[in-house]
């Protein structure tokens, strides 16, 4: 005897085929079919399908997807750039700032040829 899944298939078969069948019997399957799929559990999705569509339903689809995602991210790279920008250009002041000071003290320039003046200056710094 057939297991139940090949026999399944050659009723769908033999189904598909046409075969012919009386009103009562079309009109059984029909309910037998509609119980089957009343009763039927859906099912859990799982995977990255799930969670990418979720995420895309929450965030309106994609054409809300370029709203709502895109724009933050870009204006959080603007951000970063200026930050960045503002960084770089307050290290440079204070190395102009460093290298005046330096240049318009009282010492001879002589005192800055002197390696041991450099390692003055560099015990100093570490106060």
């Amino acid at each position: 005897m057939d297991n139940e899944p090949q026999f399944g298939n050659r009723i769908r078969h033999l189904l598909n085929q046409g075969a012919p069948l009386g009103a009562s019997l079309s009109a059984r399957l029909r309910a037998a079919r509609e119980l089957a799929l009343s009763r039927q559990k859906p099912e859990a999705a799982q995977g990255l399908l799930v969670w990418t569509g979720g995420i895309l339903g929450r965030l309106g689809g994609f054409s809300g997807l370029s709203l709502r995602l895109i724009v933050p991210l870009v204006t959080l790279a603007i951000g970063l750039a200026a930050v960045y920008t503002w960084e770089q250009k307050q290290r440079a002041a204070e190395v102009e700032e460093l290298d005046a000071q330096v240049l318009t003290g009282e010492l001879p320039i002589d005192a800055y040829l002197d390696h041991g003046f450099e390692a003055w200056l560099k015990k100093r710094d570490s106060f």
